[in-house]
């Protein structure tokens, strides 16, 4: 099957960059001594998984319970939810290590952390679990020099089957950055937090042997990893526009992008239309505050390896894409109706949340394989 035998929108994920953009990451990994345990909230896919894990101790990272037993199904067995847990969701844990899995939860609060000392009793296996720690992002965990953090420990240490880990921050506020120095910056930032919240804890006499820290800009430019044992970035495996403005990568790293068809001529309005709207793209405007605006995405020819003039598309309905030239004028006649062009993405994330699946080419147009993935919660 070929390209042009898809229905479209279709999502392409391009093998040959996935491999090199993984490969990438692992012997930068490898080079720092730290252990790579790739976040699959990207990909949510158990072929990109192995890709990812090759060469590292296996663990992977999640950010649903619906992706955790996904990938237990698949065989993974060692498993990090990096979602705040509640009490609620114990029982879908418990499930989970039942068949032989290994799942650590994590918290950054006292009375969940009492609740789970509590529940880990009807545990078969010792119920791990990270305290999270917030190295400047504010969305969750407690600061290191917080006395929660030991408090928590404290009460995890109680429990009967509890086994406290670690800690695990996340720098996600490196997306903000608008220069290398910058993530550098955020990226020792996050570094020295989890190492410190490590200290902290193991002077209170609580073991920590695991110090996770972990986003796609943080891996690639942070100078030093010292007392840090694992990381987790995620959307490096496929990348996108946004990453690139970041610096990060360039346009021909990018691993993922929607076929889509041509499906209206509007000369009048210095446009065309194409069969990939928010629901196909997502209506995320990322690269908004980058100095190239990509609006809902570039436009690529079939091949997925040469932009076509400057086009862009600049406005988006539910199921219409609005393709116009950024300083140029639409090269309709290189673009008839029916026409096929490959849309790279601004959020790989969330653009393909959209898809059950990826059609996966060999750099060429040439379908070699279909990869399945999972969704929903």
């Amino acid at each position: 099957m070929k390209l042009s035998d898809l229905k479209t929108p279709a999502l392409v994920l391009d093998r040959a960059r996935l491999e090199r953009n993984v490969a990438a990451m692992s012997r930068r990994m490898k080079a720092h001594g730290v252990d790579l345990r790739p976040h699959m909230k990207t990909a949510k896919s158990a072929e990109v998984a192995r890709l990812a894990t090759a060469g590292h101790s296996g663990g992977i990272t999640v950010s649903t319970l619906a992706e955790a037993a996904y990938f237990v199904r698949n065989g993974f067995r060692d498993i990090t939810y990096a979602v705040g847990i509640v009490p609620a969701k114990l029982d879908a844990v418990a499930a989970l290590q039942n068949e032989g899995a290994r799942i650590t939860v994590m918290t950054d609060n006292v009375p969940v952390a009492r609740a789970l000392a509590e529940e880990s009793s009807a545990f078969d296996a010792p119920l791990r679990v990270l305290i999270e720690v917030d190295s400047g992002l504010g969305r969750g965990g407690v600061a290191p020099e917080d006395p929660a953090l030991v408090e928590i420990a404290r009460a995890l240490a109680a429990g009967p089957n509890v086994e406290p880990v670690g800690v695990l921050t996340h720098a996600g506020h490196a997306y903000a950055c608008s220069s290398v120095a910058g993530i550098e910056a955020v990226a020792e930032a996050e570094r020295t937090a989890a190492v410190a919240a490590a200290g902290r804890l193991r002077d209170a006499g609580h073991r920590c042997p695991v110090v996770s820290v972990g986003s796609t800009p943080t891996a690639l430019f942070g100078r030093s990893f010292e007392g840090v044992t694992e990381a987790r970035p995620g959307v490096y495996v496929f990348f996108d526009l946004f990453q690139a403005g970041l610096g990060c990568c360039t346009a021909d790293d990018i691993a993922i992008s929607v076929l889509a068809s041509v499906i209206g001529h509007r000369p009048g309005h210095g446009r065309l239309l194409i069969d990939a709207g928010s629901l196909a793209l997502s209506q995320d405007r990322s690269t908004q505050s980058q100095p190239e605006d990509a609006g809902y995405g570039l436009v690529f020819d079939v091949s997925g390896r040469r932009r076509i003039a400057d086009l862009r598309v600049a406005r988006v309905n539910q199921e219409h894409g609005f393709v116009e030239a950024a300083g140029g004028a639409v090269p309709f006649d290189e673009l008839p109706i029916g026409a096929r062009v490959r849309v790279m993405p601004n959020h790989a994330c969330m653009t393909a949340a959209a898809y059950d699946r990826y059609d996966v080419v060999d750099g060429g147009d040439e379908v070699v394989a279909v990869w399945d993935r999972v969704n929903r919660w």
